[in-house]
């Protein structure tokens, strides 16, 4: 049965998005088709997909459409698995190369089905994408690979620009948000990308409004900095359907700000926080010019 919801009213004005038009998006729309390509703009109904489309900007979710996880804010479709496609990092690297990116941003579906987790075709996507058009910088979305680090080593070596891991929420909520996935050890996959491949930049990101506390989003900021992640950024949960988590508030637009000036003020090279945030909102504008990768404040988390 659905889950209940608290009767927060209409949505926030601030909310409110145009339906997904144009030529740009018509455009994009159809290299994803003709390539038998996915995007996590797609399946996981971002409100953002109309402007980033326009913006011919994308994020691909390569490994197929399936997750192996069963999380409860996401709307991705889950099950098992029946696609390995060993094309697929060449043809992602075809359209970036086809629409001209400048910086590319690329997730999957978690595998679980797989011994390393997609690892190594994230890294030959990376590698795929660098041959074809290597003035693009490269973003990756990593899942957890359940802890392995020799797993995460393969994408590590090929060196994407950000490495990104998201938490998604406090510590106290984790397990009941997230399937399988551990907070600690996101926070242990972050630590052990930047001990790997110092010169990579490491991302993380955070939905309000499931009923964690204002200290538990200082706290869990504290916890990504200290990890050396570099890049936060932080929006509003959003239900999918009412079959998801329900949604507890709503966070205002001054309250995102002011989260941002908080993250900022801890040391975070870039933090991007509002109500349409979401992990690759606006991400070509993240890599911090001139900074220098942060390393973990200490050897464990």
């Amino acid at each position: 049965m659905p889950l209940a919801q608290k009767d927060l009213g209409r949505r926030p004005e601030w909310l409110r998005v145009k339906l997904p038009t144009g030529g740009n998006y018509a455009a994009i729309q159809g290299m994803m088709r003709g390539n038998a390509l996915h995007t996590v703009c797609e399946e996981a109904r971002c409100p953002n997909l109309g402007e980033c489309w326009n913006n011919r900007t994308a994020t691909f979710m390569i490994l197929g459409r399936v997750c192996t996880r069963h999380c409860g804010f996401c709307a991705v479709q889950s099950g098992r698995p029946n696609e390995l496609d060993l094309q697929e990092p060449d043809r992602v690297a075809g359209v970036v190369e086809d629409m001209g990116l400048r910086h590319v941003v690329v997730t999957s579906v978690a595998r679980d089905d797989l011994m390393d987790g997609g690892a190594s075709i994230f890294a030959e996507t990376i590698r795929a994408i660098r041959r074809r058009r290597p003035e693009c910088s490269v973003e990756v979305l990593i899942p957890d690979f359940q802890g392995d680090w020799d797993a995460l080593r393969l994408v590590m070596d090929a060196r994407p620009e950000i490495l990104n891991h998201n938490v998604e929420t406090v510590e106290r909520l984790s397990d009941h948000v997230r399937s399988k996935a551990k907070y600690r050890r996101s926070l242990e996959l972050l630590r052990q990308a930047k001990l790997q491949e110092p010169r990579t930049f490491t991302k993380s990101s955070i939905m309000l409004g499931l009923g964690e506390s204002r200290q538990e989003i200082r706290q869990t900021l504290e916890d990504l900095r200290h990890v050396g992640v570099d890049i936060v950024t932080v929006g509003q949960y959003l239900r999918p359907t009412m079959h998801h988590l329900p949604l507890e508030r709503y966070y205002t637009p001054d309250e995102f700000a002011e989260i941002r000036d908080e993250a900022m003020a801890m040391g975070f090279a870039h933090c991007e926080s509002g109500p349409l945030v979401r992990s690759s909102y606006h991400a070509h504008t993240q890599i911090p010019a001139g900074r220098t990768p942060a390393m973990p404040v200490e050897t464990t988390p």
